[in-house]
């Protein structure tokens, strides 16, 4: 399996299980603004290797979750500033441009340190 993407957790903001009900963590580079680093999984902003398409693997820590949709701007916003969405309710239509959809499912606990991947 070829990898195309590959971060850590860094930090776990504060307030991160407000959007566990919506079935959404969000994700952002060490940057991220002050107001909403609290809400989001801090994580090393890298590079992708290849284009993450529908049917590809997100692996969280040990949980493996289905793409189920890519938003249009997803891989620009994961490469510039580390910062999507990841949306876990099945959608196969992509509603927002920077959110990944993934399979509908209970979301993981969440460590820092956990390596994201997704191939």
């Amino acid at each position: 399996m070829q990898k195309k993407y590959e971060t850590v957790v860094n930090k776990i903001g504060e307030s991160v299980s407000a959007f566990l009900g919506d079935k959404m963590l969000i994700l952002f580079g060490e940057n991220a603004p002050a107001e909403l680093a609290d809400y989001c999984l801090s994580i090393t902003v890298n590079d992708i290797d290849n284009e993450i398409k529908a049917g590809d693997t997100l692996q969280l820590g040990e949980r493996k979750y289905t793409i189920t949709s890519v938003g249009d701007a997803v891989e620009k916003n994961l490469t510039s500033l580390g910062h999507i969405t990841l949306k876990f309710d099945g959608s196969e239509q992509p509603e927002l441009p920077g959110t990944l959809y993934l399979e509908d499912s209970e979301i993981a606990d969440v460590k820092q340190g956990d390596i994201i991947r997704i191939y």
